[in-house]
């Protein structure tokens, strides 16, 4: 298989919204490893799993354009929130992987960046990510919403696709968006683009169609023993988590140019002592800063009086007290970092 360079990305049709991102400079990221390293895990879910010979598991990626219901699409399979979802593209920046635990099937999604034209070393970098995660699985979810037309963006992906091995099920997501002559002629306008082992429409949102795409994926998978534990559903770590909830609260409503110049890095978590007699867990302090590129971006995140900041703090707590299953307090702390985005070294601190 032979996926494009970024230069041909360049030069080539693409249907995708320009793409700016964000930066960082200053602190050291803090990126708490669990307690087993990768191998460890899958280790630990073989031993003594008890799983019969007909058990089938594998990677299956989950690609499309920016903003086309990807992380809602990994969220609703998975069951439960393990990727932030927004509406302004590029919303996801690395792969995310969600574990779908089956009966006789365990499906490991890797949830990729809209692969788009990239104006940045950041958006080469994702691109990259997408490319190495299109490589290495055992499947393909095609996502293409039924609520926008089927455009060049979509073709130039699905030319891509056409050297891949793997089975590709071309996905209609959103067909609760549209009514159902739209959505025939979607499917139909699918089925024009390429030779997909299945087209199927889903909703995602209201869960239609979900449980069937499960089915067609287990089906497709080959043999193998749970490639994770049987009780995970995913695998990023908890610093990712709390940074990604907070990110998402921080774009909500804010203005085109925003939300490719943040970005979130957790800083510490201390756990504060309990009273005497306390019996359920001690709050939790959690620092981070959030990282701009233009102090006018700043005076966005933080609005008048700090209005806007503590809305997004108060969002972000719920989730990541949900997640947790504990209370904190948040100290955010927005910084002005200018071109964070374009320097190699801020980059790779953030894990880029």
């Amino acid at each position: 298989m032979r996926f494009p360079s970024d230069d041909e990305l360049m030069d080539g049709p693409n249907a995708c919204e320009d793409f700016e991102d964000d930066g960082f400079e200053g602190a050291e990221l803090i990126d708490e490893e669990s307690d087993l390293s990768d191998s460890d895990e899958r280790d630990a879910g073989l031993i003594g799993a008890g799983y019969n010979e007909n058990f089938r598991a594998g990677f299956i990626a989950i690609v499309g354009r920016p903003n086309v219901g990807k992380s809602t699409l990994t969220n609703a399979l998975v069951g439960q929130k393990i990727a932030i979802t927004s509406m302004r593209p590029e919303t996801t920046r690395h792969a995310v992987r969600g574990v779908v635990q089956g009966e006789d099937y365990q499906l490991v999604l890797v949830d990729t960046p809209g692969y788009h034209r990239p104006r940045t070393l950041l958006g080469q970098r994702l691109n990259s990510e997408v490319r190495e995660t299109l490589s290495s699985v055992d499947a393909i979810l095609f996502c293409l919403p039924a609520d926008q037309k089927v455009g060049p963006g979509d073709d130039f992906i699905a030319r891509q696709l056409r050297g891949i091995k793997a089975p590709i099920i071309a996905v209609a997501t959103k067909m609760d968006a549209v009514s159902d002559e739209r959505l025939m002629k979607h499917l139909l306008d699918i089925d024009k683009l390429g030779d997909w082992d299945e087209i199927i429409p889903v909703s995602a949102i209201k869960g239609n169609q979900v449980d069937r795409l499960k089915e067609l994926l287990a089906h497709r998978m080959p043999l193998s023993p749970p490639l994770y534990p049987r009780d995970m559903v995913t695998d990023e770590s908890r610093d990712t988590m709390i940074a990604e909830l907070i990110r998402e609260a921080a774009l909500e409503g804010v203005r085109e140019e925003l939300p490719h110049s943040l970005a979130v890095q957790v800083e510490e978590i201390i756990e504060r002592q309990k009273k005497p007699g306390q019996n359920y867990p001690a709050m939790l302090d959690i620092h981070v800063n959030l990282f701009v590129e233009r102090d006018s971006q700043k005076a966005i995140i933080i609005g008048k009086g700090g209005s806007r900041l503590k809305h997004v703090g108060m969002r972000a707590r719920r989730g990541i007290e949900e997640y947790l299953g504990r209370r904190v307090y948040l100290h955010l702390h927005v910084r002005t970092l200018k071109d964070w985005q374009k320097d190699p070294k801020m980059l790779g601190r953030l894990g880029f």
